[in-house]
């Protein structure tokens, strides 16, 4: 009950994946991790027993534990999951009025179920770029300078200042027979009268977004709203999450899909690398955890799953300039996240093939006798191949959510594949590999539940 008290406070925190990888960075400074920069150099210093993470465009997150007994060329024990999760976004010029009524124009990001955001109490979240120079420049004073750059700020409007009503069912009568809507203009929030709307100055990005709401983000973050220059904001249900059930043995939430997993593998992380509990300093593996941004879109981003993010931060780390860390106390074995963990990168290498790369003798890399071009070439080389190295002795779960068979709709769910709610992990396959399950990391999953008594289901 304790964890999940605990995923509740996570994911009201996280309306939007720039608050999701915010809260991520919270928790990960608290048990002392140390923040990088992709643009500090070309490889991270690190040392062994290190705690380390790193952000990219405020909504993606990569964390990492260095083992003690890591060595380049050694492997990766690797989750990944993702910030974004379906919503309604505003559209880059939102505001709209109709018969009376001021509006946010609005589309559709991911695949919701979106009928369920009709009657909702609706608040926005995101983050806004605010350009002090701009706002002065506006007043009559000097344009943008170097003393006053653009500023990035989280907002979270936690009020019911929106919403989508339904059509009375007086003037539709055949609406519970199959609610259809237009999804660009009866999926229109109200923001309030236009009347209202007329009594708010304007400014720049007043004439792209409704006055009232752009008063309201200023307000909030506690500047004037001339300096509000652009945003990016999503809609959210302002009703909190919830346990539920006569027995209190569900959780009701939105975003589950995936604050959930990435809830779970920060959290995992952190456990497994906090105290007596903590494995790492035998650990010949680095622990990863990396979270993206637009899952629900496909990815392709340059900071969703399909960009260079992930692989980037795993050469830096082949690359790495390693030093020695403070010593870190071995755990007993029991069950927890850091004997897990262990567990990950002993099998990732036993039960794997590892192909290694013809080696690089030192001298043919340090020889003074060579040009400095073939000097820097051979230590080039000898670096890709230690990277490929540690990727065939690597392992990555890519974790997110199942969907339990609905006891309304159990027709829906092949008779043997009916996973259930609260009777374990699901691992999922596919003939069409839409999912990387293979026999080999199948194999490996397995052992590691049946070593902790970890119920699995498929």
């Amino acid at each position: 009950m304790q964890s999940a008290a605990d995923f509740l406070t996570f994911v009201r925190a996280s309306p939007s994946p720039f608050h999701a990888v915010a809260e991520a960075r919270a928790r990960l400074d608290a048990a002392g991790f140390v923040r990088l920069s992709e643009r500090a150099a070309a490889s991270f210093a690190v040392a062994r027993g290190g705690l380390y993470y790193f952000t990219r465009n405020h909504s993606s997150i990569v964390a990492f534990a260095v083992g003690g007994k890591y060595a380049p060329g050694n492997g990766f024990s690797v989750v990944g999951a993702h910030t974004d999760s379906p919503c309604l976004k505003l559209k880059p010029v939102s505001s709209s009025e109709s018969v009376g009524y001021a509006k946010v124009g609005v589309e559709l990001y991911g695949g919701g179920l979106w009928h369920t955001w009709f009657d909702r109490d609706l608040g926005v979240a995101g983050r806004v770029i605010l350009n002090k120079a701009a706002a002065a420049a506006t007043e009559g004073g000097q344009g943008a300078t170097a003393a006053a750059p653009l500023q990035h700020r989280l907002v979270r409007i936690d009020e019911p200042i929106l919403r989508i009503p339904s059509l009375a069912i007086h003037l539709d009568r055949t609406a519970n027979e199959g609610f259809k809507f237009n999804s660009e203009t009866q999926l229109a929030p109200i923001l309030g009268s236009a009347e209202k709307a007329l009594n708010v100055e304007s400014s720049s990005a007043k004439a792209r977004h409704a006055p009232l709401l752009v008063r309201k983000v200023a307000e909030k973050l506690g500047v004037d709203a001339g300096e509000v220059g652009d945003f990016e904001l999503c809609l959210f249900d302002t009703q909190p999450p919830a346990i539920g059930g006569v027995a209190d043995e569900y959780i009701f939430s939105a975003r589950l899909d995936n604050l959930m997993s990435s809830y779970c593998a920060i959290t995992a992380l952190i456990d497994s690398v906090s105290g007596a509990s903590s494995s790492l300093a035998a650990d010949p593996n680095v622990r990863v955890v990396a979270l993206f941004d637009n899952e629900e879109v496909g990815s392709t981003t340059a900071h969703g799953a399909n960009s260079n993010l992930l692989e980037s931060a795993l050469k830096r780390l082949a690359f790495a300039e390693l030093k020695d860390g403070p010593a870190v106390a071995e755990s007993p074995r029991k069950l927890s996240r850091s004997s897990i963990a262990t567990s990950l990168s002993s099998l990732s290498s036993e039960w794997v093939d590892v192909s290694r790369p013809p080696s690089v003798s030192q001298s043919a890399t340090t020889s003074p006798s060579l040009p400095a071009n073939e000097i820097a070439a051979t230590t080039r080389t000898l670096s890709l191949a230690t990277f490929e190295q540690a990727l065939t002795r690597s392992l990555l779960i890519s974790a997110d959510m199942a969907h339990a068979v609905h006891p309304n709709y159990a027709e829906k769910h092949e008779s043997n594949h009916r996973p259930a709610i609260n009777k374990g992990i699901v691992i999922k396959q596919n003939a069409q590999q839409r999912y990387a399950t293979t026999a080999v990391t199948m194999g490996i999953l397995r052992e590691i539940a049946r070593r902790h008594n970890v119920p699995l289901q498929e």
